[in-house]
């Protein structure tokens, strides 16, 4: 603080009035105080002032150390105790309770008064200060966040740059320059990756073909893009050239992609492999149906209409696949089900009925494709009927483990099969008898507890042995 050279020449004698008017308009409030610390009278530059501070009317009279808030207790204290030692004391913000909102902040100085030890407190409200210091830490805040997350940008864009296999440069748009290059370009133009900064595109690439380098500066210059530009550089090594424009603050910039020609053989042998792949489907041994997700038909080979007995394509497309495929509707009701929950039905025995002939049996395996909404089913029909039957002579389909047993269910009626699998199990008891009696019949039938009459019978039933003399006079 510096004080007035000459305050009597300059001021002269000021009576209580005309002091009390200047402290009044030098501050937003000013504190008349005894020696106590007691308020003794005030006034406020503004008339908004008391009426946002809380129980302004009550304030003569009392302490000034209660009027202010609880953390600001301490501060009127430290305030008088210095104005009584030094006459002025520094500026200290002092916090008082407001009628509605948070604390407002006032910021005091205390001046000691001669003669009767009395104190003049004067107080600026620092609220707009305070509000730009908040706006300010705020700001800062917000600065060092967006700054936080370009690099982390940054840092996440330097690395993908720098382990990217495809030869990138950055090249500035006016002067034609490099300003970046990844280690990927730096290998293939046989530079260093810092060597290549500041060099010129596209001399640097040391292109055989003068015409070709002078359309690609003129590309640059001119249509600020280049698509697929076939360039041979030094060694005669061919690519394909991508440059895509961009800008970073104030500047524009080129991001140039190299990409071998080798790439194109492997794009065309994929079609090819794909259109190989749709024509195997089609001429396939096996049937192949694809349906959308209710079962309707979409599409099928060659082989499914000839197990389904039917001419041309477009007879068939949106019937249900269910006409043909099962013995039943339920059949397919099972399949569709497992598809819906499982994606896919592998091996499912089941039968193809033909619509001019008998049922046909069949495997089939089935997954769900496509995208949800687009979803679609794909079958594969696989004839087995010549497997099952081929060594089983008129027996072919009669189970011989539980596993066969369970995939004839629902394919072969009940009775049927009762009455076919007692007749293998009878046949198989009989053979064994004649094997461990040394094909002695008699003996035979009596372990098995025939008599020689009802095993003969039994032996021409099932081909075992031819009829005799004796046979038929048993009989």
């Amino acid at each position: 603080m510096r004080a007035f050279r000459a305050p009597k020449e300059s001021l002269g004698d000021l009576n209580a009035d005309v002091a009390a008017m200047v402290v009044a308009a030098a501050s937003d409030i000013a504190l008349a105080l005894d020696a106590e610390g007691n308020i003794q009278d005030l006034a406020f530059q503004q008339a908004g002032l008391p009426l946002e501070l809380r129980n302004t009317d009550e304030w003569i009279g009392r302490s000034w150390q209660a009027t202010v808030s609880e953390e600001s207790q301490t501060k009127p204290e430290l305030l008088l105790a210095e104005a009584s030692q030094r006459k002025v004391s520094r500026w200290r913000e002092v916090r008082y309770p407001a009628a509605r909102g948070p604390d407002i902040p006032i910021l005091f100085a205390v001046v000691a008064i001669k003669g009767p030890a009395r104190f003049i407190a004067v107080g600026r409200d620092v609220r707009a200060t305070a509000a730009l210091q908040q706006k300010l830490i705020e700001a800062q805040v917000a600065i060092e966040r967006d700054y936080s997350r370009m690099r982390s940008a940054e840092s996440r864009y330097r690395i993908l740059f720098q382990i990217t296999a495809e030869p990138v440069l950055i090249i500035d748009s006016v002067s034609h320059r490099i300003v970046d290059a990844n280690p990927a370009a730096a290998a293939l133009l046989d530079h260093g990756a810092a060597n290549l900064i500041g060099k010129l595109f596209p001399d640097v690439l040391l292109m055989d073909d003068l015409a070709t380098s002078q359309s690609l500066a003129l590309a640059i210059r001119s249509q600020g893009k280049i698509e697929r530009a076939k360039v041979r550089l030094e060694g005669g090594r061919d690519y394909l050239l991508d440059g895509t424009f961009f800008r970073q603050d104030t500047s524009a910039l080129f991001l140039l992609r190299f990409s071998p020609l080798t790439a194109q053989p492997a794009i065309a042998q994929r079609s090819d492999v794909s259109t190989q792949l749709v024509q195997f489907v089609e001429s396939a041994p096996d049937g192949f149906v694809i349906t959308d997700m209710e079962g309707r038909l979409l599409h099928a080979n060659a082989t499914f209409l000839q197990l389904a007995q039917v001419e041309n394509l477009h007879q068939i497309l949106g019937e249900t696949i269910d006409r043909w495929i099962g013995k039943s509707a339920i059949d397919f009701s099972i399949m569709l089900s497992n598809l819906r929950q499982h994606g896919s039905v592998k091996l499912f025995s089941s039968v193809v009925r033909g619509e001019h002939g008998s049922p046909v049996d069949v495997e089939i395996s089935a997954a769900t494709v496509g995208a949800s909404g687009q979803a679609r089913l794909g079958f594969t029909i696989r004839n087995v009927g010549p497997r099952i039957t081929s060594d089983s002579g008129d027996h072919g389909y009669i189970p011989r483990s539980r596993e066969q047993l369970a995939e004839l269910i629902g394919r072969v009626p009940l009775k049927e099969l009762v009455r076919e699998t007692t007749d293998v199990i009878e046949r198989m008891c009989i053979e064994t008898a004649l094997k461990l009696t040394g094909d002695n019949r008699a003996t035979a039938a009596e372990m098995l507890g025939l008599s020689r009459q009802s095993l003969y019978v039994k032996l021409r039933r099932y081909g075992m042995a031819e009829p005799t003399e004796d046979d038929s006079q048993l009989e």
